[in-house]
């Protein structure tokens, strides 16, 4: 089995800055495609970004600018570089990989159990 950890959350002041982190580990071959994703009170799950392990990224156009997805393939480790943070930032913020993972190997999507980040004014 594959399982993520984040970490890196918290309480932060409006216009600060906050970097998550999450870890996978386990039974791993590659994880192609990795990412965040944050979910608000009484709203839907949204993509944050993503990141292959070519590198390629894919940001929510409203955060583009302010937030930065990394990875580390060798950790198996992917970030999030989050500042100029407002109060709508407010969220349960999960890692997501996809990829061939586990015993025997095989096609995974997994998720993390999330990290609550507060914004406050």
């Amino acid at each position: 089995q594959v399982q993520l950890v984040e970490s890196g959350g918290g309480l932060v002041q409006a216009g600060g800055s906050l970097r998550l982190s999450c870890a996978a580990s386990g039974t791993i071959f590659r994880l192609n495609t990795m990412g965040w994703h944050r979910q608000a009170p009484g709203k839907q799950r949204e993509l944050v970004a993503a990141i292959t392990n070519g590198s390629s990224t894919n940001y929510a156009e409203s955060l583009k600018g302010r937030f930065t997805i990394s990875r580390d393939n060798a950790k198996n480790t992917v970030y999030l570089q989050m500042n100029s943070l407002k109060p709508e930032d407010t969220a349960v913020y999960y890692c997501n990989a996809l990829g061939v993972a586990g015993f025997p190997l095989r096609y995974l999507e997994v998720w993390g159990q999330g990290t609550l980040v507060t914004v406050s004014s």
